[in-house]
Formats: C-alpha cells, structure tokens, sequence
C-alpha cells in the first residue's frame, strides 16, 4: 500500500492507504477525503479532483499531457506549477509518503 498525505485548504491533514496501480483520485474517493469531488470519476472531463502536489513528489512525476493540461484550464481555483489532476496520477511504490495540498473548492 502507498501513503498519501492529503492537506486540506485550513491546514488539517489526513493521511490514507491507496493501491498501487490505483489513482491517487480513486484513492482519495475510497477514503472520503474533502475536496475531491470527482465528479466525472477519472474520466478527464471535470477539473473537480485538481490539487497541489508538493515536493520532492511534484518534479518526480510525469509531466501532465495535452488533455491534463487543457482540462487544467477549468480548475475552480487557482493553479500553480505543481497543480495536477488526481485522475491522471497513477499511484507507484515511489510515490510512498507522497503529500498534495488541497483547494479552497473545487466549484
């Protein structure tokens, strides 16, 4: 199982367990964290599971590809360099520990 530290808009921080293979969006979901709505359930139409993902994870990963950042576009609150969509994030034995910070909304 991989670790995942989610830190919401006020601060609180929750960690869970999610399954390699898995999204980090699927994981998020199965654990009922706050601040991923979700609503298109992964299918890269909706914008509602964006985060922030911090370091040393964010420049590690794959860089987000054309539809990511195209949907990236219609992110309900503000987007910086480490922003991504949890959808298109596959979960990996190297992303253990890994730690995202949550928007205000997702709406």
């Amino acid at each position: 199982m991989i670790t995942i530290h989610f830190i919401a808009a006020d601060g609180r921080a929750t960690s869970v367990q999610g399954k390699p293979g898995k999204s980090l969006m699927e994981a998020a979901v199965a654990a009922g964290i706050d601040g991923i709505a979700a609503d298109c359930g992964g299918l890269l139409t909706c914008a509602t599971c964006h985060l922030h993902v911090q370091e040393p994870f964010a420049s590690s990963l794959p860089p987000p590809d054309g539809e990511e950042l195209g949907m990236l576009e219609f992110t309900a609150a503000p987007r910086n360099a480490a922003s991504r969509l949890s959808c298109q994030i596959k979960l990996t034995p190297a992303l253990d520990g890994l730690t995202v910070q949550l928007p205000a909304t997702q709406y």
